[in-house]
């Protein structure tokens, strides 16, 4: 039987395949038939095109199938594509589950922090911490039901479970992904940082929570698979230094953030079009997404490095694949 994992051109979707094959298991990966080739090139999986929401497709990827690894998803953090990211984070997701209960397959729904609670460095936030605060944007809200959505499946009798993964950062980062942050703290030298904070985490050990999960978690339960809490100030600082290059002075506070805020989302209304910088995303930069993962090294053995390994592994791999300049490395 094979491992059917979506989003397999993704950063932990591509690691996932890698470490899969590694392991002998047979793959298969669900990619859009857009979708860049290179992730997936000389790898010896099955490659089946098409997307979440796509039955004919699904159907066809679930044949032959015992475990699913879904780690596809819309992702852009903003106040529009709202639908968009429910067809894909909700509905697609949902179909998913629906097939693989009916064929009696195992379900890991890749889920995300920022549907759980926000958290504090003295008190970092675990799945049963009260959710309150969130920023009502396209991906919270869709992932959010999207989880429920998975939830309901498991009460009728799916065998699934839920990952909540940190920030990520690590080798085969295509897009690039979350990996991008790094790429424009590098080359633009913000002088400025977020207020907030994250956990910051190497993709693999997550891909490695990920097959635990699916091996030994309890069915119906979330774990979080995060790693070092981190101001975004001190990120930053960390990697502008595996870089070689300035890290920012000090954090972007109030008023400044709110008027900036206030102006890309109403240059937003006027142009039709939601840049990466935006109210929502500014807004969610302020706060800090400070996890523990305490459940699933109890549970899963889970293993996490320090967020400046993680810097390290994606730094390195983005110079090997020339994506960024071997002269800005760290000597």
């Amino acid at each position: 039987m094979a491992v059917l994992v979506t989003g397999a051109t993704g950063l932990l979707g591509n690691n996932l395949v890698r470490i899969c094959l590694e392991q002998g298991r047979r793959v298969k990966a669900l990619v859009r038939s857009e979708a860049d080739p290179d992730p997936l090139a000389g790898l010896d999986v099955e490659r089946v095109s098409g997307e979440l929401g796509d039955e004919e497709a699904l159907r066809g990827a679930m044949q032959g199938v015992s475990l699913v690894l879904n780690c596809a998803g819309f992702v852009k953090i903003g106040w529009r594509e709202l639908e968009t990211a429910r067809r894909v984070n909700v509905a697609g997701a949902a179909m998913l589950a629906r097939m693989a209960r009916a064929e009696g397959a195992r379900f890991v729904h890749v889920s995300s922090v920022n549907t759980l609670a926000l958290g504090r460095r003295d008190a970092p936030a675990n799945e049963s911490t009260p959710v309150a605060g969130h920023v009502p944007c396209a991906y919270v809200l869709s992932k959010t039901e999207g989880d429920q959505a998975i939830r309901d499946e498991t009460d009728r009798g799916l065998d699934g479970v839920l990952v909540h993964p940190g920030f990520m950062l690590g080798p085969w980062d295509w897009k690039p992904s979350s990996g991008r942050m790094l790429l424009e703290v590098a080359t633009y030298q913000p002088p400025l940082a977020p207020t907030g904070g994250c956990s910051v985490v190497d993709v693999r050990d997550v891909a490695r929570g990920v097959l635990s999960a699916a091996r030994q978690g309890r069915t119906g339960e979330s774990y979080i698979l995060a790693g070092e809490n981190l101001s975004y100030f001190n990120l930053w600082r960390l990697m502008a230094r595996r870089a070689g290059t300035r890290g920012p002075l000090t954090v972007l506070r109030q008023p400044v953030r709110g008027l900036i805020g206030f102006g890309a989302d109403t240059w937003t209304r006027i142009r039709g079009h939601e840049a990466d910088v935006n109210g929502a995303a500014l807004r969610m930069g302020a706060q800090y997404h400070y996890y523990s993962s305490e459940k699933a090294q109890r549970e899963l053995s889970y293993k996490f490095g320090s967020a400046e390994a993680a810097i390290d592994a994606a730094w390195e791999w983005f110079v090997s694949h020339g994506m960024v300049h071997e002269k800005k490395s760290r000597k």
